[in-house]
This record gives C-alpha cells, structure tokens and sequence, in this order.
C-alpha cells in the first residue's frame, strides 16, 4: 500500500466522529465524577426505542423513492419525549441517537417534565419540491404515527424542518387519529397553536447564556465583541439580540462564507440582505470575506458556534482566542477539544445549557395547547428568561461543587433529576 493511500485512509478516518461516542465519552466523566449509580446508568446509555423506517414517495417526475426516517426515544423518565426532527443528507441512526440523548440531558437541565427523542429522515430537502416534501412528511407522520403523541413524543422543527412541516404532520396525525390534536408537535404556526416567542427562543437563550457568563466571569458586555458561525435561525437571532444588549458583533457567517468588520456589522442589515438573497449572505458587502476557519479563531470575548457539529477539534482548539464559547448548535466541540479550551481557561457554555431556549418556549406552546389559553410574547419571554438564568445558576453551581467544567456541570445537573424520577418511578 502507498504512503499516498495510507494517508489518504488516515485522513477519511479522521473525517468520522460518533455524534453518540462523543455523547458517551462526556457521559462517563460525569458520572464518575458525580459517581452515578451503575444501574442508573445502565438505563441511561441506551435508548428506550429506536425507530427505523423506509418511505416511499411519489416525486414529482412520477418516479417512487424510498427515503430513510428515524425516530429514537432516548428516555420518557421525565415525562413525554421531546425533540426536533431534522431532513439533511447526513442523517443517520448515529448522529440521531445522539441529538436524542442530548434532548434528555437538555430537558433535565431546563427543569422541564419532558424526556429525550429525535428523529430525521436522511434526504435533502434544497433539492426537492413543496410538493415532495409534502408527501414525504405526511408518509413519515404516518409511519411514526403510534410513536407520536401529546403525552408520548413531541417532535418539534429541527435542521431542514419548520413550521410548515409542523403544519403538515398536525394535519396527518389529526387525521389518523380521527380528532384534532395540535400539541402533537410544537413550533407550528400561530394560527395552529404555536406560540409567540417560540421561533426566537434558541437564539434568545443563547443570549441570555452569554450575558449570564459574561456577569460571572467579568466581562463588560457594553465592551464586548463576540463572532457568530452560522446565520440560521438560531445565529440569526442570538446576531439580533446580542446585538441589541450592545454586544459588538464583529462576524457572521453561514454555509456559502464568513465575514468580518471589526466594527461590528449592523445585524438589521444582514438580515435583510440574507432574506432577499434566498436566505444566504454569499456576495455580502458589509464586511470583509473570511473563511470560517478563521472566523473561530478571531480575537474575541464571545464565539457562537451556531452551526453544525464538530466545528471545534483537536486541530484547532489551540488557535481559539475567545474567552467564551457559547454552543448555539448542538455538537460543535467536538470531546477531544475539551480538555484543550479547559487547560486555555476559555469558559464553554455547552450545548445542553445554551440551547435550551427552544425546548423551554416549546414547553410553553405544549402547555398552551394544552390548556387551550394563549400568552402574549412578553410573558412567553420573560418565562422564557428567568428559566434561563434559574438554568445556569444550577450549572455554575454544581460546576464550581465538584470543581469541574460547564459541560460536565451540566450533566450532573441532569443526572440529579434524572436519579431522583428513576428511583421514584422505579423499574422492572
């Protein structure tokens, strides 16, 4: 064999990373740390069901294809399952395994009486007609149809997935169940029973994260500059509100480029510029052209990796200069990067914690359809914020408890509530 082909090999190699490996790596730390019962995390490392299903649907040029679903339900000991569904080409049982145990930790950590799931369907949904995804959503509802449920699982918007899918799957799900059942999902529409506050509520908490952090580990936010990965509906906003806090936010990016103005980019304008541009900042003027790479090594106070996965690694965790991280997407750090920001003293915000605004305000809507009573954006914001703030101060605390990490802290904090409802509950 080659030198050329062995690295060629080596390199491919590289490129995997288990979404789940990573989620069970910072698992054991924790509860080493925490010394969780081994039989309570017997029953936490392994998903309660795992749902895998074909889907055939009739394209546009008449032509049948079958499409990949997914739907894991990590744990129901909190309460009903929750959490999003995602349509990319990636998708896969790995990856999805991992967002849904995420979703546990995440839920326990916001205080919400809700367990963990994702779902996905392996396609990609640029290249496919209204029409297509219409049928292919409504073949998924179907097939999922007795995983789904108001008091058994909750799935929500996710990468590639809106409201408008939302809309589609309370149709199909209403219709087989013969009644009209609107909290079978959450981040629909308003007029469907969706929620003021609820399409801005990832971004919100990241922003409530990063000032919270910034108040703790002495940072002026007045004087602060922070970079944004990814210009989705969770960097879009958490670019906003930031902002608005006099937060400089001196670069933006998403998948067709980054960019830089080191005196901060009017976020307003962005946005309009994206939005009349099919919803990409490529051939954006506002600042100079920069390649992600170096948008998360800019010399910052804050990084919002609010993007994809894996974006933060071993090769570049050295080069990272910002004091805070605050993990907008889930993934982004990827387990062997973590000791490299604890050793640098740069203070992670992760995932579990600093996206949780979304399931928060998707909690609300639940219980709005539940109660069939509607709130009005400023109390869905302020429930929303002091959620946010009771969240963190439970995870710096415990952090600072067992002299550890954020990350870590975060799952201790979930480990606590998830310990006392297994016991209550108990198991056969």
């Amino acid at each position: 064999m080659s030198t050329q082909t062995k690295a060629t090999e080596k390199s491919t190699e590289k490129k995997h990373v288990s979404m789940y490996e990573a989620v069970l790596a910072r698992f054991n730390t924790a509860a080493k740390l925490y010394n969780l019962p081994e039989d309570i995390a017997a029953m936490l490392v392994t998903p309660q069901k795992q749902v895998k299903v074909s889907l055939p649907v009739m394209m546009d040029n008449g032509k049948i294809q079958v499409f990949e679903g997914y739907r894991i339900v990590h744990s129901t000991h909190l309460g009903p399952s929750k959490g999003g569904i995602r349509y990319a080409p990636d998708v896969n049982d790995d990856e999805v395994k991992a967002l849904a145990a995420w979703m546990t930790y995440k839920c326990a950590v916001a205080g919400l009486p809700y367990g963990g799931a994702k779902g996905g369907i392996t396609c990609n949904p640029r290249n496919m007609s209204v029409g297509e995804l219409e049928r292919m959503t409504r073949a998924y509802t179907s097939a999922m149809s007795e995983v789904f449920g108001p008091n058994k699982d909750i799935p929500a918007p996710d990468m590639g997935t809106g409201k408008r899918e939302m809309a589609w799957i309370v149709d199909e799900y209403s219709k087989i169940r013969r009644e009209y059942l609107p909290g079978v999902v959450t981040g629909k529409p308003i007029t469907l029973g969706g929620s003021r506050g609820r399409e801005a509520a990832t971004g919100r908490g990241v922003m409530i994260h990063t000032i919270e952090a910034m108040k703790k580990i002495g940072i002026d936010r007045k004087k602060a500059s922070a970079a944004v990965q990814g210009f989705g509906n969770v960097g879009l906003n958490a670019a906003k509100l930031l902002s608005s806090k006099g937060i400089r936010i001196v670069a933006i990016s998403d998948h067709t480029g980054a960019f830089y103005n080191e005196k901060g980019f009017d976020i307003d304008t962005a946005v309009k510029y994206a939005q009349k541009n099919n919803n990409v900042l490529q051939g954006f003027t506002g600042g100079d052209l920069i390649s992600n790479e170096q948008l998360l090594t800019l010399d910052v106070d804050a990084l919002i990796p609010a993007a994809i996965q894996n974006q933060i690694n071993e090769e570049n965790a050295h080069k990272i200069q910002a004091k805070l991280i605050v993990e907008g997407a889930n993934g982004p750090t990827e387990f062997g990067a973590d000791h490299i920001l604890n050793e640098k003293g740069i203070t992670v915000v992760p995932d579990i914690l600093a996206n949780s605004g979304g399931v928060t305000v998707s909690y609300f809507e639940w219980v709005q359809n539940q109660y069939g009573h509607y709130w009005k954006e400023e109390e869905v914001n302020a429930k929303h914020d002091f959620a946010m703030e009771t969240a963190f101060e439970q995870v710096w605390f415990n952090s600072k408890q067992y002299k550890t990490s954020l990350r870590i802290g975060a799952y201790i904090t979930a480990f606590k509530r998830l310990e006392k409802a297994i016991r209550y509950r108990g198991a056969y």
